[in-house]
């Protein structure tokens, strides 16, 4: 595993992501200060997690055609300035066209980061695992700094927003202008991948962005609303409602780094069944919450248990599709973060209607038909393809890689 480089990319994750979950975090400012309804700030939350849903997938394939590294920077330098821009503007528009650059940005990042990390990180489920929890860390963060930053400015001190982007692109840019001084020095250049010579299991891989899609819509209710919930179906303070969407941010990036865990030691589908399994019953909790207190434990439940599939599934995805792995990535760490945003108007229409704890209990059947589709999943070497790729018998690995390196080419 290449250390240096992969924590490097978990930092480029983490402040992308937190332009991410800096969105969720401002629909209450957005509904306080410019009497939005549910509706409206739905149609914000689609802006940016549609969007991205639909430039994903050109990204990854962009990055699968030819190496375009300049797409990481540029990707969370678009989606801060995004973000930053939400209180310079005024009129619902003006703020829908800002979120939904945020979301272009977010969408550019993923495929080539994700590819450079699998790379980074080789078989190692931890690996991946470590790479998305700073995602995942990046969005817990992101809660905290819109109170500091628009809780006591208003809207108009988001611009402060889009340091972390401006950081981390300086630091993008020496690390970038060392490389290329050490590559004149030495003559040496970075390796164009090789064809893997191995087919893509297409059908495995449609079967997994269905349980992707399953996993996004629950996902995304609660980044959106279960600060809103807190606060107007449960009476909590404001205060309360932005830490219990920190609680299962933060508790998501626990639940991806015991995910890589599990799936290294019992095999990615034991990691990812047992998650789902588990994400029912504390999605549940928070459905039915009578309290506060049974809110804000269920939503860190949630957050440990619905994280575990997270890693394995990226794994899983490039694995389906060897010769494609920016669209592998696009289409499931990207749909993982924002196909669920594709529902929010219908969501916020519901709870407009019936109430926020309408849209939870819909989010839980979906969750649920997610599960069921999970144990429907192979599990896949690439080494194994010369003996028929795929094998749907247990949660194991089908393949080991013998010490020198070389395919054993036979079946578990």
């Amino acid at each position: 595993m290449k250390k240096a480089q992969l924590a490097f990319l978990t930092s480029t994750h983490t402040v992308n992501d937190l332009y991410q979950g800096a969105v969720p975090a401002l629909l209450p400012y957005l509904m306080a200060q410019r009497g939005y309804s549910y509706t409206a700030i739905s149609g914000i939350a689609l802006a940016v997690t549609g969007l991205s849903t639909a430039f994903q997938p050109l990204f990854g394939l962009l990055s699968d055609r030819k190496a375009r590294s300049w797409l990481v920077p540029a990707g969370f330098l678009t989606a801060g300035a995004g973000v930053s821009a939400v209180g310079l503007v005024h009129g619902y528009l003006l703020t829908w066209l800002c979120v939904a650059a945020a979301g272009v940005g977010l969408a550019a990042f993923h495929p080539p980061a994700t590819s450079q990390a699998r790379v980074a990180c080789g078989r190692s489920q931890k690996g991946m695992s470590v790479f998305s929890v700073g995602g995942t860390f990046g969005a817990s963060l992101a809660p905290a700094l819109v109170t500091v930053v628009v809780g006591s400015m208003g809207l108009s001190g988001s611009p402060l927003l889009v340091v972390p982007a401006v950081v981390m692109a300086v630091l993008w840019g020496l690390r970038s202008l060392r490389a290329r001084r050490t590559e004149a020095e030495t003559g040496a250049a970075g390796a164009p991948a090789a064809a893997t010579g191995l087919r893509d299991d297409w059908r495995s891989f449609g079967r997994l962005v269905a349980v992707v899609v399953g996993w996004s819509v629950p996902y995304v209710s609660i980044t959106a609303l279960v600060s809103l919930y807190a606060q107007r179906t449960l009476h909590a303070g404001s205060g309360a409602g932005a830490a219990v969407l920190t609680s299962f941010t933060a508790a998501g990036a626990v639940g991806t780094l015991l995910g890589g865990w599990v799936a290294d030691r019992w095999g990615r589908l034991r990691a990812v069944r047992t998650g789902y399994l588990l994400g029912i019953v504390a999605l549940a909790g928070v459905v039915w919450s009578p309290s506060f207190e049974v809110l804000a434990v269920s939503t860190l439940l949630c957050g440990v248990t619905m994280f575990l599939p997270f890693a394995p599934q990226v794994t899983l995805a490039q694995d389906y599709l060897p010769n494609r792995p920016g669209t592998a990535s696009g289409l499931t760490l990207g749909l993982a973060m924002s196909v669920g945003g594709l529902t929010s108007p219908l969501f916020g229409v519901l709870a407009d209607a019936q109430g926020l704890r309408a849209v939870f209990a819909t989010a839980l059947a979906v969750f649920a038909v997610a599960a069921l589709l999970a144990f429907r999943l192979p599990d896949r070497r690439p080494a194994a393809e010369g003996a028929g790729g795929t094998d749907g018998t247990d949660g194991t690995d089908a393949v080991a890689e013998p010490a020198g390196g070389q395919p054993a080419g036979t079946r578990a």
